[in-house]
């Protein structure tokens, strides 16, 4: 087995005194104003998702670009909405599927539009967002099956339907990780495809839903996420599973047989409470025998790339460079 060891940083220059500096400042307002608001887990779920999509709490109002496009796919949960954003600026050379974040509960596929495009102008990859089923109205498995279903229409027809090369990445954040990881393997396992994706995009991703030593000793501070932040994100998504339970590789992919998966760029901050499911996971992809990237980014929280910050455009830069290579 040829096993290569990750990159953890990337290497220091003369701005990143100034960038910590920022992330430091950055990490301090968004705790003062996560204080003055009601706490995700206090309110029911279509209260926060009616608030991000006004622009109102922590995360950039949604901004919807102009070359977006709908389109809708046939699933075992009916038809399945996928967002499509090709770069403009030069023919697409492959698809980036694309997993959003939101706790299984929270995020649609229309709310990444800015960085979506970004990332295909960057990548030359179309990028085609799953707007997945949604928890606690859809536990699992349902938003997995609708990740499941888009992979497979994505690798039979999808490229042809896009206009694009038959060259496939995956990725997605936190939730999205999980539900990224978890669809590679649901691919090999059920499906006998290995090989198809040339890269996986996994950005502080959860997967152990049993918790982590770094969840389960985060505590109360609210940085995005808290300990009972956490929790009431995995009881919406898997109500009546206990710890061991939730062990499932297909739930918790560390648990996982991870041979025969694609080369991943991991990417996570240090204040994040899912920081050792980045670095437990990548261990592990990479004793099984697969090219990783490790960016673990000082003092970042979960979340930090959905703002306009310098550690999220260093990030971004990172996680292009790896998928235009793959």
């Amino acid at each position: 087995m040829d096993v290569q060891d990750p990159v953890v940083a990337r290497p220091p220059s003369l701005d990143d005194a100034a960038m910590l500096a920022e992330t430091r400042a950055f990490n301090d307002g968004i705790e003062r104003l996560l204080a003055t608001q009601p706490r995700v887990d206090t309110v029911p779920p279509e209260v926060t998702r009616r608030a991000r999509r006004e622009g109102r709490g922590i995360f950039p109002a949604p901004v919807f670009v102009p070359h977006a496009r709908d389109l809708a796919i046939s699933s075992r949960g009916g038809d399945l909405r996928i967002r499509v954003i090709a770069p403009q600026t030069r023919p697409a050379t492959g698809v980036y599927l694309h997993l959003h974040g939101g706790g299984w509960t929270l995020g649609a596929a229309d709310m990444h539009d800015v960085e979506l495009a970004a990332l295909a102008e960057a990548t030359g990859l179309c990028a085609a967002s799953v707007d997945y089923r949604l928890a606690p109205e859809h536990p699992y498995p349902a938003g997995p099956d609708d990740c499941e279903d888009a992979a497979l229409w994505l690798l039979d027809r999808g490229a042809a339907e896009l206009g694009t090369p038959a060259r496939f990445s995956i990725g997605g954040e936190s939730a999205g990780g999980q539900l990224a990881a978890a669809t590679l393997l649901r691919l090999r396992d059920r499906h006998g495809i290995s090989g198809a994706f040339a890269a996986a995009n996994l950005v502080y991703g959860c997967f152990d839903l049993s918790m982590t030593p770094s969840q389960r000793r985060w505590g109360p501070r609210n940085l995005v996420l808290n300990d009972a932040i956490m929790r009431w994100f995995a009881d919406r998504f898997l109500p009546g599973r206990d710890a061991e339970a939730r062990r499932d590789p297909d739930i918790s992919p560390l648990y996982a047989d991870l041979r025969d998966l694609p080369p991943a760029i991991f990417t996570v901050g240090t204040l994040d409470p899912l920081l050792d499911d980045s670095l437990f996971m990548e261990a592990r992809w990479r004793q099984a025998g697969a090219r990783t990237a490790l960016r673990v980014w000082p003092e970042a929280i979960h979340g930090f790339t959905s703002f306009p910050i310098a550690v999220s455009l260093a990030a971004r830069e990172e996680m292009h460079a790896f998928l235009r290579d793959a």
